[in-house]
């Protein structure tokens, strides 16, 4: 007798016109709470998706809103498209505005943490919360794929639809420390396989660089709302001394290591991510802060 994993649909059902290309969101939970609620930021190269389980589980309880930067999963693809961390950071700033959110909680896997931190250093947006999981934060960043992919995108581009296919497979499979289920791993992949996602995953390497967390990592000691690091204990692609080493920057910042999680959390220890971040959003809603 064979058995199948169900698993419910996840479908970004609610469009922004951003400046950089439209957005696809969608919102979970009771649209009134009296607890903050939660914008989640996905990595790259994944999308919203990462986040299904968690959204759920802290969508019992309170607001949380996932949507996918524009150049990934189900938002906007297209040539000339500025994808860069600078620029998601402002599309971040106009998604807050657009949802009337003026001091929501924020978790951040990735490359999302650093485009959580420009958008609260340099455009002034506001979090009660803020939770960064495995983030971009501390240059050198980039597994060791993500930068021998940057240094020779005129070479990856050249690849035939197959073998970029098995490239985007074996590197995003190698983010998971324990191994993702094969219609996970299928689904985290797709995106990239179309005609646009081909271009799209070269294009999103290529907009990036340290220069984006230099602009911000002399100033983390200015942050000053409640601060959680989450960070997978097996994690190759940002070692877990980047998160020891950030949260002694931000000034009474917890840090909770993920024993056996690779970087994507997420997929590798959803239960034990959930409970820590449940138990750091429960302080803010008893405190008030």
């Amino acid at each position: 007798m064979t058995s199948t994993t169900y698993e419910a649909p996840w479908r970004l059902d609610r469009t922004f016109a951003a400046s950089t290309g439209e957005v696809r969101w969608a919102a979970l939970g009771p649209a009134e709470s009296a607890e903050p609620p939660v914008v989640l930021l996905h990595g790259t190269p994944f999308s919203s998706y990462v986040w299904r389980s968690v959204a759920r589980a802290l969508a019992g309880r309170r607001r949380v809103l996932v949507w996918d930067m524009p150049g990934y999963g189900a938002s906007e693809m297209r040539a000339g498209q500025d994808v860069s961390l600078a620029a998601q950071a402002v599309v971040l700033t106009e998604l807050l505005d657009h949802w009337g959110l003026t001091e929501p909680a924020v978790v951040a896997h990735d490359f999302g943490g650093c485009v959580a931190l420009r958008a609260h250093l340099l455009h002034g947006a506001r979090y009660s919360r803020l939770a960064l999981v495995d983030p971009v934060a501390l240059a050198p960043w980039g597994s060791p794929a993500y930068r021998l992919l940057g240094r020779h995108a005129e070479v990856f581009t050249q690849l035939p639809p197959a073998l970029h296919r098995a490239l985007v497979r074996e590197y995003v499979a190698s983010a998971s420390a324990t191994g993702l289920r094969p219609e996970v791993l299928e689904r985290l992949v797709e995106p990239w396989c179309t005609a646009e996602g081909r271009a799209a995953f070269h294009r999103q390497i290529a907009a990036n660089d340290r220069r984006m967390t230099d602009a911000v990592e002399g100033r983390y000691g200015e942050i000053t709302l409640p601060t959680l690091v989450c960070w997978g204990t097996r994690d190759t692609w940002i070692p877990p001394e980047r998160g020891r080493d950030l949260a002694s920057r931000i000034p009474g910042a917890r840090l909770r290591l993920i024993e056996g999680a690779g970087h994507l959390v997420q997929e590798d220890a959803p239960a034990e991510l959930t409970a820590a971040l449940m138990e750091f959003l429960a302080a803010g809603a008893d405190t008030g802060a």
